[in-house]
Parts: structure tokens; sequence; C-alpha cells
């Protein structure tokens, strides 16, 4: 993503890989309808996107009667929240650009809208530094020669900039590590086949792209050495959120004794949930099951489920990657300690 001419613009993610173009939001409501419809897509940056949705609407308004500008504002606030459910980073980037709003009610219109965007850049620029810190923490887990599985896209497109699975992956490479991705497909809507591959084929990482269901396969027969994966929200007890099929994967993980990491900010960490029943699971469009970019191929009439997320439960995990470090077997205590620090 990126801030041009008081304007957002963000990759459309939806066309990767065959095509790289820009999308322009210019006020609250593009950039809500970019999040529900997956332009853009990625816990950390949804966060990040909704707040320059916010500070796109304030520039819009700015110069105006202030009562005016405030209305705009309290509007772009409920449009970004109603535009994903699941994803916890958006809801805490809106609260931190409402409590910058608030503390701007003796400001200008003109001078609250650059506060606001003053902050949005601020968390832009947080979140890349805060990637890079879970790429440090995380890379000496990641053995020299080790191939890395990972599920759905968690790099630099679903971040403000480098990543957390893949910033992990990244970092071990920087380090001069010889490692190998094994990105699954990740259906229904195909993240790892469009976007994780692209990404490490513009990096230089020898990559392999497996159908989901050839993740138990490859680890029967030895060739997975370590799993990374990102988050969307992770409770107060380590149970995470992710990407359907990521629970598959973690439970494969643990059969065949294979560790399996989370890599995730602080911010991903959504305490007012005890655990896993408690997050919000998203259900989205039938037409993402039944067939892909207008070509159908399942029969008119048949029902469809269509979760985009699972929850793993923290037992499963063998350690969540934060910027401040590695948090080994998670529970409620090792969380809250994080927390505290």
């Amino acid at each position: 993503m990126r801030w041009r001419d008081d304007r957002l613009e963000l990759i459309d993610q939806r066309r990767l890989p065959l095509e790289f173009e820009y999308v322009a939001c210019v006020d609250a409501a593009q950039t809500a309808a970019a999040i529900r419809d997956m332009v853009v897509r990625g816990a950390p940056a949804i966060g990040c996107t909704a707040a320059f949705g916010v500070a796109v609407e304030a520039q819009r308004h700015a110069g105006a009667a202030r009562m005016q500008f405030d209305a705009a504002l309290h509007e772009a606030f409920r449009l970004l929240a109603a535009s994903r459910p699941t994803a916890v980073n958006l809801f805490w980037a809106i609260e931190r650009m409402r409590r910058c709003h608030a503390q701007t009610s003796g400001l200008s219109s003109r001078e609250a809208a650059q506060a606001l965007l003053n902050l949005a850049k601020q968390m832009h620029a947080e979140d890349i530094e805060i990637n890079r810190a879970i790429g440090r923490h995380g890379a000496p887990l990641i053995a020299d020669g080790a191939s890395v599985m990972t599920h759905c896209n968690a790099g630099a497109l679903a971040t403000a900039g480098y990543g957390t699975a893949l910033g992990v992956i990244r970092a071990a490479r920087d380090a001069g590590k010889r490692i190998s991705v094994i990105a699954n497909e990740t259906r229904p809507y195909l993240q790892g086949a469009r976007l994780t591959a692209w990404e490490m084929v513009q990096e230089g990482i020898p990559v392999t792209l497996v159908t989901d269901n050839m993740a138990g396969h490859l680890m029967q027969q030895g060739r997975v050495d370590v799993i990374v994966v990102g988050a969307d929200r992770i409770a107060a007890n380590g149970d995470t959120a992710n990407k359907i099929g990521t629970y598959t994967v973690a439970v494969l993980a643990q059969r065949h004794r294979i560790p399996f990491y989370v890599a995730a900010p602080l911010s991903t960490i959504d305490t007012a949930v005890a655990d896993g029943n408690g997050i919000p699971i998203e259900e989205r469009d039938a037409a993402e099951v039944t067939g892909f970019r207008g070509m159908r191929w399942a029969p008119d009439g048949v029902s469809v489920a269509n979760p985009a997320f699972d929850v793993t439960p923290a037992a499963l995990i063998t350690g969540i990657i934060t910027e401040l470090g590695l948090v080994a077997q998670p529970d409620v205590a090792k969380i809250r300690a994080l927390l505290e620090r």
C-alpha cells in the first residue's frame, strides 16, 4: 500500500499473479469495500488499510466545520468496522484512530485531519519494523537446509511490508540459511498459489506449490521440517484463528512431530476473547467454492459452506513468534506475561 496525492493506493491482490495494478481509494467507503472485496487481505495489512481509510476520509473533510468533520469520521469508523469480522487488527487500528480523533477535539478540522494522517503513516511504519522484529526472533527456529511449509499468505502482501510468517522465512534466508518453501494453495481463494508463491518467486526463494490435500503426504514422506503460519486473531489462551485449513495442517504436524509456529504481532492478540470459541468466523460467498473468476464447476442447487477461517487450539502450537520474542507452548499465563512486558 502507498499514500499518494491525498489518496490510498492498494495493490489489487485479486489480480495477482497475472496482473500487477493499484486500486485507488479516495474515501472510507471505497476503503471498506477494498477490505471486504479482498483487494487487500491479511490481518496487519487490513489494520493499516483501515487507518488510512480513516485518514483519507479526514482529508476529504479537512477545512469543513468541525461538526461536519466529526460526523464524517464517525461514519468512516462505522463503515470500516463492518468490512470484515475476524481480523482483530482491523478493530485495533480503528480504536487507535478513534482515540486520536477524540484527542483533536479542540483543533480545527484541518489540524485534526493532519493528525490522523500522521498516525496512519506512523502505524504503517511501525508495522514494517514489527514484522522485521518477528523475523529476527523467528529466524533461529529455522535450520539451515530446512523445508518450511506455510498456509495462506502472511508475507509483505498481508502486512505493511516484509511479512510475518514469510518475514521469518526472509530473515532466515538473509541470515545465510539455505531454505526452501512449500506453499499450500489455500483453497478456495488460492492465496498460497497466487500470492505466497508469487512473493517467493520475486524473492528468489525456492518454492514448491502443492494442493492443500497433499500436506499430510509430504509430512509423512519426511519432506517438511517446520511449519510457520500467520494469524488473524489470537485468543487470550493462545487459540489462533488463521485461514481455513490451518487447523488441519496443525493436526497433521502434531501427528508427524513437526514444529508448528504462528508468527504474529502483539496487535493480533485479543485478550477480550478467552479462547477460540469466542472468535467470530467469517462466512464468505458461496461463489468462491462453486467456481473461480467466472468459471463454475459445481452444479446449480448445491449447498455450500465457506468459512474463511478456522481455529487452531493452543495445544497444537509449538510457539507464537511476536516482535518481543517467542512464546513457547502458549497459554493464558504466558500470553499475559508477554503483554505485561
